[in-house]
């Protein structure tokens, strides 16, 4: 029999109703309890842009476009292996490299919004935080940060053995070449060349690219040439296994007057081991990761600690990733860092501005 129906017989109905009266008023009581708590719980905050998840990374999805150089050079190459690992080890991050025209238009995409991360010579992004020299017409473009200096391209003097060339006064009465009329290797022997007091109306000047420059002094015909690029460079290694080479050191006095005059180099030193000739101290500039003050300041904190903690992988991507050094990551940069970077440093007992 049903457990309700003995409360019908005897007269127990209004015992029933009792119960039942209390049971209702139980269950009002429960479920008001329940809508009085979740009214009192504060409702969850949507993410702000670039916000830290409570797990590492980034709360919400980001994603950037990095420029980098043109599709045989080491800005896109090395810029595919680092959008790469960021994204991997950056929860809520997807950063994707593409090709360019190289450094002012990387400045100039940063500059107009169309990319949110670019790597470029930091003399470049000297000239147009400024807007001067090379990017005069540009205007300065004061929202360009830095995020990190990554590795020296290096300015090399390679000279023949036979030239007697070991220092840089010896160019004097010599066929130099300076590089392509107008190129970045240009305008770095010509800023040099006036650091140790000499011009082009001291020697017989060439306007060669290193590899037609290696050629000629393969022939006998150019007695010294400056080169810029990473280390080692291609055609001086394949110019040092046919011809008796120097490395000419760009040091000292010269170096000093460089630097004081052009804060954007900085120093290095060519080892015995990169062309198998004696070492030689030099002077580079650098390639640079940059971004706008406009990026937010978690986004660019994840990039710089995710750069630096995995810097193996970037190394197994690439060579140049080894040349990436936290000490050195402030080395001829002569604009204001990204205040996510600067905090990253910070931590690390680094002092950038």
């Amino acid at each position: 029999m049903p457990w309700y129906r003995h409360f019908y017989k005897g007269g127990n109905h209004i015992m029933m109703k009792k119960l039942l009266s209390l049971l209702l008023t139980a269950l009002l009581v429960v479920g008001m309890v329940g809508c009085a708590q979740q009214a009192e719980a504060p409702a969850e905050a949507p993410a702000a842009e670039g916000e830290a998840a409570a797990e590492g990374g980034l709360a919400t999805l980001q994603r950037l476009l990095m420029v980098t150089g043109g599709d045989a050079g080491t800005y896109y190459a090395l810029g595919g292996v680092l959008a790469n690992v960021l994204t991997e080890s950056v929860n809520n991050l997807e950063i994707t490299a593409t090709t360019s025209g190289a450094s002012a238009a990387n400045a100039r995409s940063l500059n107009n919004g169309e990319a949110e991360l670019a790597i470029l010579q930091n003399d470049v992004l000297g000239y147009a935080y400024e807007g001067i020299d090379s990017m005069a017409e540009d205007g300065a473009m004061p929202k360009l940060r830095a995020i990190a200096g990554m590795y020296p391209e290096v300015i090399q003097l390679v000279a023949l053995k036979s030239s007697n060339i070991n220092t840089i006064a010896d160019l004097k009465g010599k066929k130099v070449c300076v590089g392509d009329a107008g190129s970045g290797s240009e305008v770095n022997a010509k800023q040099i060349l006036e650091a140790a007091g000499l011009s082009y109306d001291d020697f017989d000047v060439q306007y060669l690219s290193f590899s037609d420059a290696s050629t000629a002094m393969q022939n006998g015909t150019v007695d010294a040439a400056f080169a810029t690029s990473a280390l080692p460079n291609t055609a001086i290694v394949e110019l040092a296994n046919t011809t008796e080479i120097v490395v000419v050191p760009i040091d000292g006095a010269t170096a000093d007057a460089l630097i004081e005059a052009h804060p954007f180099y900085a120093r290095t030193t060519i080892g015995a081991d990169v062309y198998g000739v004696q070492e030689a101290e030099s002077v580079a500039i650098i390639a640079t990761l940059a971004c706008t003050e406009d990026l937010d300041e978690e986004v660019v904190y994840q990039i710089t600690k995710a750069m630096f903690e995995q810097k193996d992988a970037l190394a197994a991507g690439h060579a140049r990733g080894n040349d990436l050094d936290i000490n050195k990551v402030a080395d001829g940069i002569t604009i204001p860092f990204h205040p996510g970077a600067i905090r990253y440093y910070q931590e690390q007992g680094i002092t950038v501005e």
